[in-house]
């Protein structure tokens, strides 16, 4: 059984394409948060072995992906974010503002989270 983390984590469970051929998805492993006056940013490696900063910050909802993650024709509408926090799934809907070099995430709760450094990994997935 799932336990999620709040309400909306839970309808939005429901919401994500059961279909691999309906988004991008990639996993992941993020070293330790370093914390800014703002936004809390990490490191990770993609599959090229090339360090990527990842930035969380409040506001929004949304997401800039990182070009290096995935190798993009067009550009994702939304992305569904998911980790665990405490044995309990945590979802968020963002829309995709675009592409850059790095990835950033704007949304509250997954930066007041990374500040207490309850999670060390993300599920990404990109629908079209």
């Amino acid at each position: 059984m799932t336990f999620f983390y709040d309400e909306i984590s839970k309808s939005l469970s429901s919401e994500i394409p059961q279909s691999k051929n309906s988004y991008l998805k990639a996993m992941l492993d993020l070293e330790r948060f370093e914390i800014g006056q703002s936004y809390v940013t990490s490191k990770l490696k993609n599959k090229k072995n090339d360090t990527i900063v990842v930035n969380i910050q409040g506001g929004g909802p949304g997401i800039d992906i990182s070009n290096s993650l995935f190798n993009l024709t067009e550009t994702p509408k939304i992305a569904y974010v998911r980790t665990m926090i405490d044995n309990k799934m945590l979802v968020r809907k963002l829309p995709v503002l675009g592409v850059k070099d790095w990835l950033l995430i704007y949304e509250n709760t997954l930066f007041l989270l990374a500040v207490k450094e309850k999670y060390d990994e993300l599920e990404l997935l990109c629908v079209f």
